[in-house]
């Protein structure tokens, strides 16, 4: 499984213990920033993530901002992103079976080391059945035009 990881400025401590993980762990991953605690706009980093995650060239994102809310909100505008920000493992491994979620979103102030670890091992290591009840429903949440007026 390949990982893209991204941070805005706020996330970047939380994202660099994400990075060491993933590292110890044996994923192979690209760090696409930010590299220091300089200001940076999240929905750069965001948007790089998601591509590179719907390109295909990865198979899933994890994304750190300060709450995580912006974040999430910039890759779901992404098509075909499923962002889930997740302050707990029950909502990370729901986040992939329900969901299939193919990016994970932290929040650098609003969650410890130690939860955020735990939280990356349990959405990596939780997969979604394509032939489960929740596929149709996955299916419904793709973008659709608006018909009508």
């Amino acid at each position: 499984m390949k990982v893209a990881v991204g941070s805005d400025h706020a996330g970047y401590k939380l994202k660099e213990e994400v990075v060491d993980l993933l590292r110890t762990d044996g994923y192979d991953f690209k760090d696409f920033g930010t590299f220091n605690e300089d200001s940076v706009d999240y929905p750069d980093v965001a948007r790089e993530v998601a591509e590179a995650v719907t390109s295909g060239d990865y198979d899933r994102g994890i994304l750190v901002c300060g709450t995580g809310i912006g974040m999430c909100i910039t890759a779901n505008k992404v098509r075909g992103i499923r962002a889930a920000l997740c302050f707990e493992q029950y909502m990370a491994k729901v986040a992939r079976e329900h969901n299939d979620a193919n990016i994970l979103v932290l929040g650098g102030r609003t969650t410890g080391v130690e939860i955020a670890k735990e939280i990356v091992r349990v959405w990596l290591n939780t997969s979604f059945d394509p032939k489960s009840r929740h596929a149709r429903r996955v299916a419904k949440i793709e973008p659709h035009s608006n018909q009508g007026g």
